[in-house]
């Protein structure tokens, strides 16, 4: 195939990267990929230790993506046999290990998941148990001799764990290297990761060397606040907007960040390029012009980039007569109830929320209504007459019918 020119090729590159390690190497290996015409390999690690998938995950899964459309081979490892050591970038304690059924469970969702934003027809997908599980003992210690102790708590969450005197298990300074030896596997040109992954990046550099290998070039990118503005997007923090939102969830969840996170979730959340940026720039600098209504076109972008332009319009005159003008939509769910029950299994069972217990903390939150009066007990239930509205948050709504 014709790969564009290295200069073009970088602009997409560089798009919302915190760090490109070396970079001058980096330009070099795509010289040298479009002199031989053969594409870089470019690997993404991801241990599948949640199965859902967020914005947040999908801003270096979207990196991966652009050398996709810029020719390259995209191989997704799927860390099915380094979950069950456990990640430790960024943790305060031990993170829980998992099975590797466990982990292979999950790593189906996220593949399925990241559909949405990688091409899958080209993709590669890997396992690292294909070769972390065929290494004997001696084969461990010697991964393990080439690291010291010294070095593995150069990593900060390491070192202020050590300083803490809170318990650092052995098997967590195998993580990085299991993680560098998947470089060595694949012969990888590129490795991506978050910022947080930054050190786990460059021992991959380093095994590589060790193994006789051109050492891999690193690019992080940052970790994208979710929509509280304070603590890095997770499910756990329920500060999320998930790949498989609806829609409608994923407009008004986006209108709910902070002012201040506007510019940098156009870039990592909605994969705006220069000329977007600009006009975004222009507008917040702009004191005549209010700022909800740039966020409005960043919530817009954020449904587009995932679903369509269509979809988003959509999305938006549904946050218009749902939460502007206090309205029911046209179009709702309907469940059909034949006996009396618990408004918490109706919520469940018509599929509205996931899990019962996300029901009752919504009721525990006064974020249930049935018709309009607000339900606060867990052992509320609701009788078959004849049409009756259940709205859950700000957004959900279904119509019970006998």
């Amino acid at each position: 195939m014709s790969f564009l020119p290295v200069k073009e090729q970088m602009e997409l590159i560089r798009r919302g990267v915190d760090e490109l390690i070396p970079e001058q190497d980096l330009i070099q290996k795509l010289e040298r990929s479009r002199e031989t015409d053969t594409p870089l390999t470019v690997k993404l690690g991801c241990d599948p230790s949640r199965p859902d998938l967020h914005i947040g995950h999908g801003v270096v899964l979207r990196k991966l993506r652009h050398f996709q459309d810029l020719g390259h081979t995209a191989v997704l490892v799927i860390g099915d046999f380094t979950a069950m050591i456990g990640d430790p970038s960024g943790r305060n304690k031990t993170r829980p290990q998992l099975t590797l059924e466990e982990a292979r469970s999950n790593a189906e969702s996220y593949v399925k998941q990241s559909k949405v934003i990688l091409d899958i027809n080209s993709l590669i997908i890997k396992y690292n148990s294909d070769w972390l599980n065929k290494m004997n003992f001696n084969e461990v210690v010697k991964l393990a001799s080439s690291y010291t102790v010294a070095r593995m708590l150069e990593r900060d969450d390491f070192t202020k764990r050590f300083q803490a005197e809170v318990p650092i298990s052995i098997h967590e300074f195998l993580y990085p290297l299991a993680q560098a030896q998947d470089s060595v596997e694949l012969n990888a040109d590129v490795e991506l990761g978050g910022t947080d992954q930054k050190f786990n990046l460059l021992v991959g550099r380093d095994l590589q060397k060790d193994n006789g290998q051109v050492p891999q070039c690193i690019i992080t990118t940052p970790l994208l606040e979710g929509t509280d503005g304070v603590e890095k997007m997770s499910k756990s923090y329920g500060n999320d907007i998930g790949l498989q939102d609806p829609p409608e969830e994923m407009y008004g969840k986006t209108l709910s960040i902070s002012d201040d996170d506007i510019e940098k979730w156009f870039v990592l959340g909605a994969d705006a390029d220069d000329a977007v940026m600009e006009t975004v720039r222009k507008r917040l600098n702009d004191p005549l012009v209010n700022p909800m209504e740039v966020k409005r076109y960043l919530a817009r972008a954020v449904v587009a980039l995932y679903y369509d332009n269509k979809i988003a319009q959509q999305a938006e005159q549904h946050f218009n007569t749902v939460v502007v003008n206090k309205g029911v939509p046209d179009e709702i769910p309907e469940f059909k109830l034949q006996n009396e029950d618990l408004i918490v299994n109706v919520i469940f069972g018509s599929g509205l929320l996931k899990s019962k217990g996300e029901a009752r903390r919504m009721i525990k939150q006064s974020a249930v209504k049935l018709d309009g009066v607000i339900v606060d007990d867990f052992q509320a239930t609701i009788s078959p007459r004849g049409e009756q509205i259940l709205k859950v948050g700000k957004r959900r709504f279904l119509k019970v019918v006998e």
